[in-house]
């Protein structure tokens, strides 16, 4: 098991022009004090100590929790705009892409997890869950805590699998499915090896079978027994596409809201991607279950997927978190620009002639970056700024062209405006991003590095 945090130091950020703290308050002129990585005090500076192993001086500056993306496929950026998945909707984009991911190595997968994590946390995440379902020529979810391994991002990390092939009525090739007994014993090791359950805790493992339409029922059965003997949760993706609809009344007479009922796919534990074409009585359902949703706006406009229900989910207390979703169907990994979409998209949801309701407000999209996502994940100790809560921060400077104007609420801005890179953050109380550049990273050698498996993949 993971020992994180043995030494003990102080933080101490001064004099923001605002720190947002997620639970209702605004604090002008405010500050964060924090020791061991977890918040003492939040409020006005000049109530804050006036000392601290650290001192940062954030004049300028408005003060957020870290962000927290709650579904990614980091695999994915290497094949960002592929030019065979450029125009299409679900099925066909991925019927393109799968002979090509099928490819993939362990490098492949260690330097895409890296690279995606170093962009993510470039836009403001502290802690990134990401989705990873087919595993070729030897590559393992080791290969992706290999990659984040240095970075001090939180990471949550999946044993995926996809185990129905095209020759049993799936829809990916039979090269990219596992055996299923295999996918449950590695699946074990996985959470044996790696998984931390700790408050604070750097990295996780979920258990997350793809999606009905490429995993058997008995699999998802399986997995959820396993899941819940391991004290671990459970994600898939649900209710992306029309097509997925179809398919699963066809093969399984339900819909598939209520597929993943029948086989106890409900609760707590269990959040779902997308769940775009989910009915109002089973987002009810959702509701009283606490089953969560990983909203993910920029994915399902560049697929033509339609827009999630957002605010029926709200209002019927389903937990929703926001997630960047695949580089290749997205095509970045920025999830400030992701909370800006969740407003747009949403608002566009209950235009005239769409849908009736309140539009969504910018401080409601950064509610579903922080404590909704960390509602979302099962980490109450994230998504605020409060005292007990870990010292996972962002700082951005307002003065900068994309905010020039945007004096009169600094706090929309940051949603409003165009999106930008964080200029500071922490994780547990410790420097992730300085002058907006990730700490200790070569960034330029990454890239390098990346793009030329990036070219090896396609050729």
């Amino acid at each position: 098991m993971e020992v994180a945090f043995a030494s003990v130091t102080s933080l101490l950020l001064r004099n923001a022009v605002v720190v947002v703290t997620m639970d209702g308050r605004e604090i002008p002129d405010g500050g964060v004090y924090a020791e061991d990585g977890w918040i003492v005090a939040v409020g006005p500076t000049a109530e804050l100590p006036a000392t601290a192993d650290e001192v940062v001086d954030l004049t300028g500056h408005v003060v957020l929790p870290g962000l927290v993306n709650t579904h990614h496929h980091l695999y994915q950026t290497l094949t960002r705009v592929h030019p065979h998945g450029q125009d299409r909707s679900l099925f066909g984009w991925l019927r393109a892409l799968y002979p090509v991911w099928a490819r993939m190595t362990p490098d492949h997968v260690r330097v895409s997890t890296r690279l995606g994590l170093v962009e993510l946390a470039l836009s403001g995440a502290t802690t990134v869950f990401d989705h990873h379902y087919l595993w070729p020529n030897g590559s393992s979810i080791a290969d992706q805590f290999a990659g984040a391994e240095g970075l001090g991002i939180r990471f949550e990390a999946s044993r995926g699998s996809m185990s129905l092939g095209e020759s049993k009525g799936g829809l990916p090739p039979d090269s990219v499915v596992e055996d299923e007994d295999h996918i449950l014993e590695d699946s074990r090791a996985a959470v044996e090896r790696f998984h931390d359950p700790s408050p604070g805790a750097m990295r996780r493992v979920v258990i997350a079978p793809c999606s009905p339409f490429s995993v058997t029922e008995g699999l998802m059965v399986r997995a959820a027994e396993l899941a819940r003997s391991l004290g671990v949760r459970l994600h898939t993706h649900l209710a992306e596409t029309h097509d997925e609809e179809a398919f699963c009344l066809e093969r399984f007479g339900r819909r598939p809201v209520a597929q993943l009922e029948h086989l106890g796919w409900v609760g707590e534990d269990v959040w779902y991607a997308h769940a775009v074409h989910v009915a109002d009585d089973e987002v009810a359902r959702m509701g009283v279950s606490g089953t969560g949703v990983a909203h993910c706006p920029t994915s399902n406009m560049r697929l033509a997927s339609g827009i999630a229900p957002v605010r029926r989910y709200l209002e019927a207390g389903v937990p929703v978190g926001l997630g960047v979703d695949g580089s290749a169907s997205n095509d970045s990994s920025h999830l400030l620009a992701e909370a800006r979409q969740a407003l747009l998209l949403n608002r566009l949801a209950v235009s005239p002639g769409i849908g009736e309701g309140p539009q969504m407000t910018a401080r409601q999209a950064l509610e579903l970056a922080t404590v909704g996502g960390a509602k979302v994940l099962g980490r109450p100790e994230l998504g605020r700024l409060v005292p007990g809560a870990a010292a996972d921060l962002i700082a951005i400077d307002l003065d900068r062209v994309e905010y020039a104007g945007a004096v009169h609420d600094p706090v929309a801005a940051v949603v409003m405006c165009a999106p930008v890179r964080v200029d500071r953050s922490w994780v547990h109380g410790r420097p992730l991003v300085v002058d907006g550049q990730v700490v200790g990273v070569d960034t330029e050698a990454l890239v390098a590095e990346h793009n030329r498996l990036a070219r090896a993949l396609i050729a």
